[in-house]
């Protein structure tokens, strides 16, 4: 690609980074064993504001600890929303319980709690928020339901790291949440995760179960079987400048958010992010809906951008599309998944940039009578 070409994402690397990482080397604890490790769960703990944090090897590991820490077993049901990246369905299924698809909302493109309600059964064990490209769920409402059924919420927040419900952090919203820090995330260590709780019992079993279920007592002995999901000093310390900068990358994604509110021209069949009154979101992606569209329509643009220098991402396929989830289309979620797309959104985003983007999508749109 020329010098030019917009990626979709890349993470911001700057001295603070290689000051600690080279720290890590330099102590020579370069595995899962180390300040950095401590520091980073402790201060992103206090960011949530939760109790406990617990750093692993990346938010899909964070996932299956959360569910197998829980108890699920085969035979358990677990709802999370059809529009969702893989790892969520997928982690309910590797303790051997099936994930359920619900429908989703079509302006947060969270779990709709209608949806959630109707597919309760005796069998459910949990419900998994996905606060999707960094907008919040609707976590009263959701609350409401797992209360009155005696069943845990699990908050999927790998995308959404510094959102707000009603003025409360994701991650501290119900048993536990969980947290990707994946090279395009608000704040990356490359691969990694992180399990957040109140709950010290809770926590205590995940951390054992993270290192393989060692006795606490024997060294090398091990009563059940555990899991090797540990998190490595040096991504830790990536983690730990990252963190310390988060604010900073937080306000930078709502100025360019703001930047293509004014670039591109919306109605009410294009539209971009559309936030609740109750909600801060995160912007972990910029998000483009055109009622023209379908799927074919839609990448069809995705690669006349491409072809203009932009890059962009088809939203997220649905799992009930999937081979191992397939069932009847979710209408919302499927809808949405056909007409959706994402922009770039990066911290070294420029102002040009934005308008540059903001000319050629609307072109485009006009061009292909998709408006």
């Amino acid at each position: 690609m020329s010098d030019s070409f917009i990626p979709i994402s890349k993470p911001m690397i700057g001295p603070r980074e290689r000051e600690l990482v080279l720290d890590a080397l330099d102590s020579g604890w370069v595995s899962s064993i180390g300040k950095y490790i401590d520091a980073f769960e402790e201060g992103f703990a206090r960011y949530c504001g939760t109790r406990y944090a617990l750093a692993v090897s990346n938010g899909t590991t964070a996932l299956h600890l959360a569910f197998e820490t829980l108890g699920l077993k085969p035979g358990d049901e677990v709802i999370v929303p059809d529009l969702t990246f893989v790892a969520t369905a997928n982690a309910v299924a590797y303790t051997g319980a099936t994930p359920v698809l619900a429908d989703i909302d079509p302006e947060t493109l969270c779990l709709d709690p209608a949806s959630v309600r109707a597919l309760i059964t005796p069998r459910t064990r949990a419900i998994v928020p996905v606060h999707l490209y960094g907008h919040p769920a609707d976590m009263d409402a959701l609350t409401e339901i797992a209360d009155a059924h005696g069943i845990a919420i699990i908050e999927d927040a790998a995308e959404a790291h510094g959102a707000e419900y009603r003025g409360r952090r994701v991650g501290a919203l119900g048993k536990c949440g969980v947290f990707s820090f994946y090279g395009n995330k608000v704040i990356t260590t490359g691969e990694g995760g992180m399990l957040t709780t109140d709950d010290g019992d809770f926590w205590q079993r995940a951390r054992r179960l993270r290192d393989h279920a060692m006795s606490p007592t024997r060294r090398y002995f091990h009563e059940e079987r555990g899991f090797n999901y540990r998190i490595t000093n040096l991504q830790a310390a990536l983690g730990v400048a990252q963190l310390e900068r988060i604010d900073d990358f937080l306000s930078r994604r709502a100025e360019i958010m703001d930047w293509y509110r004014q670039d591109i021209r919306t109605s009410d069949r294009v539209r971009l992010n559309r936030v609740k009154n109750w909600a801060k979101s995160a912007y972990w992606m910029v998000c483009l809906e055109a009622d023209g569209f379908d799927t074919a329509r839609r990448d069809a643009f995705m690669q006349a951008l491409k072809a203009r220098g932009i890059d962009s991402r088809p939203y997220f396929c649905t799992m009930s599309s999937m081979p191992m989830y397939r069932q009847a289309p979710v209408p919302v979620a499927a809808r949405k998944a056909q007409i959706g797309l994402n922009l770039p959104s990066y911290y070294e985003l420029t102002r040009s940039e934005v308008r540059r983007i903001g000319t050629e999508v609307n072109d485009l749109l006009k061009t292909m009578d998709a408006v």
